[in-house]
């Protein structure tokens, strides 16, 4: 826990930009997967991370409110770079440990969803459709770039904090859920995953970082795990 007598600064922004481009969603309609189904949801039923009991495993009983809250004295800069760190951190170990079932064969494109794949775009506004751990790779790197930015994450004293919350980390999370979420259950690592994925989601929507939108997506191209936050929020694991 970081403690700071600075000010509170200004509400930390929401990232547009993470690293070397942005993602857009566009429906798989277009871009048909070469697989199908999904190895985490059974033909023809709905997706195991929604099915009971793996939904509802976690390391955290309660309401994530209680451990986003700002803790008393922190500035809320720093508050939001170290958690920020902690996500990236994390979620990046997870997805090393399933890193060699998600290839550019099992795994030709971004999928977040049965009817969504995430594009990526460039500097200069190329888009392309990559494999997923291609465009992962470019995440985590964008987001290690972030972190090793000596003007946003200061290793000096009395330096202040300028993070942006990486929205793209959602898109991973939304890919391990659909993708891969039966190999996190053969680890038998899903109370650590989900707790994970719903601290995240806590904190991004407790300081408005995370829009509705980004979690739910689009009528035509729903991302999968919206259906898990909405679970959630009826268990009153989640705020609204």
């Amino acid at each position: 826990m970081f403690t700071s007598n600075r000010n509170r600064a200004p509400r930390a922004r929401r990232s547009p930009t993470p690293g070397a481009g942005t993602a857009a969603r566009v429906p798989t309609a277009s871009q048909p997967p070469s697989r199908s189904p999904s190895p985490s949801s059974p033909a023809g039923g709905k997706p195991l991370y929604l099915c009971t009991p793996f939904a509802d495993a976690a390391l955290v009983k309660g309401n994530f409110k209680t451990i986003v809250m700002l803790p008393k004295y922190a500035d809320i800069m720093e508050w939001v770079a170290v958690n920020i760190y902690d996500f990236y951190t994390n979620l990046n170990e997870f997805y090393g440990v399933i890193a060699e079932h998600c290839t550019q064969h099992t795994c030709p494109t971004m999928s977040g969803g049965p009817t969504l794949n995430y594009v990526w775009t460039h500097q200069g506004g190329k888009q392309a459709l990559l494999p997923a751990p291609t465009y992962i790779d470019y995440v985590m790197t964008s987001i290690q770039n972030l972190v090793d930015d000596e003007n946003t994450f200061p290793t000096k004293s009395n330096q202040a904090f300028h993070p942006s919350f990486p929205a793209t980390l959602l898109r991973v999370f939304a890919h391990m859920y659909h993708a891969h979420y039966a190999h996190i259950l053969h680890l038998r690592s899903e109370p650590h995953f989900n707790s994970l994925f719903a601290h995240f989601l806590a904190f991004g929507r407790e300081y408005e970082l995370l829009e509705v939108r980004d979690i739910k997506g689009e009528p035509g191209a729903p991302v999968g795990v919206g259906l898990l936050w909405e679970r959630w929020k009826e268990k009153g694991i989640l705020e609204g």
